[in-house]
């Protein structure tokens, strides 16, 4: 997600539209600022990383959201109707 305000161990992040209040208490001791990108686990930033990561990460998500809807399609009972 992107670090979009901060407010001391707060930031308010973004990813494809969705917008959550994420801790930075985890990442304490490494400097963020905004526009920054940081991998989200549970309500807290555990890890910052550089934007082609975060775009890299993102397109592995939706290439596995592509094949397991493909294989649903593939495993549903045809349509008898």
């Amino acid at each position: 997600m992107q670090i979009q305000e901060i407010d001391g161990f707060m930031a308010k992040c973004e990813a494809k539209g969705v917008e959550r209040d994420v801790s930075l208490f985890m990442l304490q001791h490494e400097p963020v600022d905004l526009g920054d990108f940081v991998v989200v686990h549970v309500g807290y930033a555990i890890q910052k990383i550089t934007q082609a990561e975060a775009q890299s990460a993102w397109e592995i998500y939706d290439e596995m959201l592509a094949a397991e809807a493909e294989m649903e399609m593939e495993l549903a009972p045809p349509d008898h109707a």
